[in-house]
């Protein structure tokens, strides 16, 4: 069943609620906060700072599914959609998966936190939100949406587990790699997740077929 507007709203609200929580959480200091944030961090490095391959395997995956991953394959579609003439969803995959690099590093200007000072690998920039978190969760709902229409209901359910799957896996390799505390990573979740609603209601898909005729996300008011 498509998403109601009620459903879209509440969503959208705790979207906002959680991304300011984690944010003033940090500002602020939470106890709570800080003690989840710094004994997960904790625990996985002690994981990590003795299995060199545990380490690399994670690496990798947020290498292959991190925002440049989604991105390539969002160009492809891209391209696919302007060979049928259908520039709404063209235009969507630019906006939605071509710009969520840009969200990501204003977030980061604004909050502008430290990386944890145990990241068990490189990592550029400062730590909040999280951007492949920001990114996978951007990334799995917007190729969602131009694909569903095309999709048997068999594969629907399929593909979107694996979408879940993976956006839970890339969120977490964050914390994994000591490079992300759990916070950065829900609020990188939020604030993609809001994204992502604002591209489907200001520039609505279609799907990636030429025949595609309704949005592909429904109820957003246009």
């Amino acid at each position: 069943m498509a998403p109601t507007k009620s459903w879209l709203f509440t969503s959208a609200v705790v979207g906002v609620i959680v991304y300011v929580a984690m944010w003033v959480g940090y500002v602020q200091n939470w106890a709570w906060l800080a003690v989840v944030d710094t004994r997960l961090l904790q625990t996985f490095h002690d994981v990590g700072a003795t299995r060199p391959g545990w380490v690399a395997f994670w690496a990798v995956l947020c290498a292959v599914f991190g925002p440049n991953g989604f991105r390539v394959v969002a160009l492809v579609l891209l391209v696919v959609a302007l060979a049928r003439r259908n520039v709404a969803t063209a235009v969507f995959l630019l906006i939605s998966i071509g710009l969520m690099g840009v969200v990501t590093e204003v977030a980061k200007f604004v909050v502008d936190r430290p990386r944890p000072p145990t990241a068990l690998v490189d990592a550029a920039s400062s730590s909040f939100p999280s951007g492949h978190a920001l990114g996978a969760m951007v990334g799995v709902l917007a190729l969602l949406t131009v694909l569903w229409p095309s999709l048997t209901a068999r594969w629907r359910t399929v593909v979107a587990v694996l979408g879940g799957v993976l956006i839970v896996l890339v969120g977490s390799a964050r914390v994994v790699l000591n490079v992300h505390h759990p916070s950065d990573v829900l609020a990188g979740w939020a604030l993609g997740y809001l994204f992502y609603l604002l591209c489907v209601r200001l520039v609505p898909p279609r799907g990636i077929t030429a025949a595609a005729e309704t949005l592909a996300v429904p109820d957003t008011g246009r």
